[in-house]
Formats: C-alpha cells, structure tokens, sequence
C-alpha cells in the first residue's frame, strides 16, 4: 500500500510518534488520580509501556512503573533480566496482542525506565479478564488483562495506590477457555 499510494508507514509500536501518542494514557491517568505509587501497563511490543513509563516519569519521578507480561511471551522479562534485547521466539498466550517482540526504540526506554517486568499465568489472564467482565462490567481484551493480572499478583501485594491502563476491547469469545 505503501508503495501504491505513496502512504508513509508508521510501525504499530516501534516509532516515536506512537510512543509520544500511547504516553497520553499515563498522562490521563495521572491528572485523574494523582499520587499513585505503582503504575501497571501490558507490554508486547512496548509502545505502550515505553510511552507511559516516560509520561509517568515525567510526572511523578519517584513512581514505580511494571509492564506486565504473559509467561508464554515473556521476551521483555528475559531480555530486563539479561540486560539485553532477546527476540520473542515461539510466543503462545491468549493475550494475542502481545505476541511480538520489543523493538529498538521501545527497548532501550524499558531498559533504562521500567523498574519491572512482571510474568503472569494463562490462568491468572483468563481470572482478571472474568473479574473485569463480572465485577466492574468492563469488556476488556486479553492483553489488557495481563496488566490486571500482574497488578493483583504477589509481585504487587505490597502496593497501595496502583494503576492500571486497560486498553483494548479485540475479544473473540469463540477462543476464550470458557467460551
């Protein structure tokens, strides 16, 4: 399309706009709850998480900023650990937005900025997703629920005021475990 039309290409996380655009959730959350210790976002590619974290470090410097991630594509986890970028290789998660790897401009922020990565369960997916349908009546995708989950895990139990940026309602309820 591209090269037909002459459109410009803009990746769906890897490029500064997109990673200024996607800090606009932090900033929003932030103006509405001010002084929030913790601040959860989903990584895949890390637009998100990259954005937020420099919005919310922007904002509030001393605030904890955790992307959160399905254990079935964990490489932000294990490249956080290793201390360098490691490509995601055979992901398998519900969380389907959240199956590609980190890129070169988002890598270096979480790196640098995001002071965790937490890893969450298919099953603690599936109960964050049941608990944002049942209790708040939120329809929420599994990507975003892997930021819920993260947040009511034990890596978080000692939190008092977290966020969480739920983005995303692409929920196909045919390929739900209880569907």
């Amino acid at each position: 399309m591209v090269a037909a039309t002459g459109a410009t290409f803009i990746p769906p996380y890897d490029h500064a706009d997109v990673i200024a655009g996607q800090g606009t959730a932090a900033l929003e959350l932030l103006c509405e709850v001010p002084g929030l210790d913790v601040l959860v976002a989903p990584v895949g590619g890390g637009g998100l998480l990259s954005g937020a974290c420099i919005a919310a470090k922007a904002l509030q410097p001393g605030i904890r900023v955790v992307g959160a991630e399905p254990l079935g594509a964990d490489d932000a986890a294990r490249s956080k650990a290793a201390g360098r970028l490691l490509p995601q290789t055979d992901p398998h998660t519900l969380a389907d937005g959240l199956l590609t790897s980190l890129g070169e401009l988002t890598w270096p922020v979480i790196r640098d900025l995001v002071d965790d990565i937490v890893t969450v369960t298919e099953a603690e997916i599936v109960h964050a997703m049941r608990l944002s349908f049942e209790r708040a009546k939120q329809l929420v995708e599994p990507s975003a629920a892997v930021a819920l989950a993260a947040a009511m895990g034990p890596a978080l139990s000692g939190a008092r005021r977290v966020g969480v940026i739920l983005s995303g309602g692409n929920v196909d309820l045919e390929r739900l475990p209880w569907a």
